[in-house]
């Protein structure tokens, strides 16, 4: 798609409006995708036109193994790269987006990342205001699939390009600890687009009412927007799409999963061992550098945008403002950076042994700034492989955390719509809970119970005052903190509902695919197998604090955190 070498070899000199009649025509052919039984798009089976030859060979990309495709490319298995600080870190990053192209123009962007929702195929001759990046998922500048495709459409028709971002007062549960965190991360976005000359609005309302006004007020060409499975995203797409000028394209970027995720499976993906090789399969298509976000040459830039009223925005929040902020993690893309930095370099030797141990600090830490879109998992995915010559099974095993398991999270929400109630889980599961659901529970907790930690499971009472406190909880302990309130909750309908609204109020990563996904497979065996049958579990695999204690020192977790033994 839009390759300048393409369009020199049908116009001797293209200029924007040529070009731009037919450039969402040509999209539109190339990404539409089949629609399944239940209405959601998926991979088409049309084979696409060849494109010039990679750097990679197309046999080994698609015939290559796990470990064989993430080491494939000779800058992922170069030594360990020489910065010795996160300053040089940064710079480092900085030259490793200039040394793949000089702008995304240059750079061969894969087709398959795209996809129209809109009927119109045409860009307008009228359309001062441009192309627009609509902000959703990835709220970050650099390494963002979006906001390049965005850049590589305005540059192609030399059009203005903006970004902006809809704020809503309030969504689901979140509160102020999570809009903290997001906005802060938009501050920083707001002064990187200002310092490229991108104009950043912060739209205060939802999608649907203000984003087709700012396109017909602004005489917008095309929109474009990045991707989430989640029902309500998904929802504000649909309605953008019908409520956009009949004559303003929308296309659709997945900027959020190395591999898109039409691309990987057109269908619900039973388990890991069933989506892994689809994934690994294409990380040597698809696990590339990143072209830089340049200055934008067309338009006025920044000149007459104000600057964002954040405490207006602060002001129309109605969220719940008692779980505030926490202290360890701030928000925002450079300390995205920063984390990931200190686990490549402190960190990760210890990650495949040490990641299921709470005592040792083994992990990234990375999930707060992945789940609201500040860093890249594709960009932490290709530092962590540069040092796959000192760590490899570290390098791999985050790997298969960050690539395969977070994808397979976004498969199933995607492809089926009960992905937070029991509707959404396998025959066998489903019918072991309901033979077992009159089993006697003995304690059976409130949620009050369980949101102050007053169990007499001191192991649980340390995690639950971790997820309070941290905004986050170790991701061994989040499955046997879920598989205990399956067996201390009246139903398993009352077990999915408290530990998913636990999650989602304290945890800086509620709401999202990984969670959801999460307090499924822990209660209601998503991904899983069935194991031996037991009380009130039925067939859905069972942990216990006994085997907890195998696994690490539950004394020293337990005096970090101070739970105590509620009778």
């Amino acid at each position: 798609m839009f390759i300048s070498s393409y369009w020199r070899k049908i116009f001797n000199k293209p200029n924007r409006y040529t070009v731009g009649l037919n450039l969402v025509r040509r999209l539109a052919s190339i990404y539409t995708m089949k629609r399944t039984k239940t209405g959601t798009a998926g991979a088409s089976k049309k084979a696409p036109k060849k494109e010039k030859k990679s750097a990679e060979p197309e046999e080994a990309a698609s015939g290559s193994s796990g470990d064989e495709a993430v080491a494939s490319s000779s800058k992922l298995a170069q030594s360990k790269p020489e910065y010795k600080n996160f300053d040089q870190f940064l710079a480092y990053l900085e030259q490793q987006r200039c040394e793949t192209a000089a702008s995304v123009q240059e750079f061969p962007f894969k087709k398959k990342r795209v996809r129209v929702l809109s009927k119109a195929n045409d860009v307008g001759e009228n359309c001062p205001g441009g192309v627009v990046y609509w902000m959703l998922r990835d709220a970050r500048v650099q390494d963002n699939w979006a906001l390049l495709f965005a850049q590589r459409l305005a540059l192609k028709l030399e059009l203005p390009l903006a970004v902006v971002f809809c704020l809503v007062p309030k969504f689901l549960n979140a509160n102020i600890r999570h809009y903290k965190f997001m906005m802060g991360g938009l501050q920083e976005v707001e002064q990187q687009c200002r310092e490229l000359g991108i104009p950043f609005h912060v739209l205060l309302g939802s999608a649907v009412d203000r984003l087709p006004e700012f396109v017909r007020s602004k005489h917008v060409g095309a929109v474009v927007c990045d991707f989430s499975p989640l029902r309500g995203p998904r929802k504000w797409v649909e309605d953008v799409a019908k409520a956009l000028p009949k004559n303003v394209p929308l296309t659709q970027v997945d900027a959020h999963n190395v591999v898109p995720l039409w691309v990987t499976s057109d269908k619900q993906e039973y388990a890991a061992r069933t989506i892994r090789n689809k994934i690994n399969s294409k990380l040597g298509e698809f696990l590339s550098d990143f072209p830089p976000v340049i200055k934008h040459p067309h338009g006025e830039g920044c000149k007459k945008v104000k600057p964002i009223d954040w405490p207006a925005a602060y002001a129309m929040l109605e969220c719940d403002m008692d779980v505030d902020e926490v202290q360890w993690a701030k928000p925002g893309y450079k300390a995205a950076c920063l984390q990931l930095y200190e686990f490549c370099s402190r960190r990760l030797g210890k990650f495949n042994d040490k990641r299921n141990d709470p005592t040792v600090d083994a992990l990234s830490g990375l999930s707060p700034w992945l789940h609201f879109g500040q860093i890249s998992a594709q960009r932490c995915a290709l530092e962590v492989q540069r040092y796959r010559s000192q760590h490899k099974a570290s390098a791999d095993a985050f790997c298969e955390e960050a690539i395969v398991r977070r994808e397979l999270a976004d498969n199933f929400c995607y492809y089926n719509e009960n992905y937070d109630n029991l509707k959404g889980l396998s025959s066998w599961a489903l019918q072991s809970l309901e033979a077992h659901r009159k089993d006697k529970r003995d304690p059976c907790y409130t949620l009050e119970e369980l949101e102050q930690s007053l169990t007499y499971d001191d192991l649980w009472n340390s995690a639950q005052l971790q997820l309070v406190r941290e905004g986050k909880m170790h991701g061994f302990l989040r499955m046997y903190w879920a598989k205990k309130i399956l067996e201390w909750t009246a139903t398993p309908e009352q077990a999915l509902e408290y530990s998913i609204l636990l999650n989602d109020k304290y945890s800086l990563d509620g709401r999202d695919p990984n969670g959801y996904v999460g307090c499924m497979w822990s209660i209601g065996g998503v991904h899983d197998m069935g194991w031996k049958e037991r009380a009130i579990f039925g067939k859905i695999r069972y942990m216990n604090y006994q085997g907890c204690k195998r696994k690490f020192d539950v004394n020293a977790f337990v005096m970090r955190y101070g739970g105590k033994v509620h009778k």
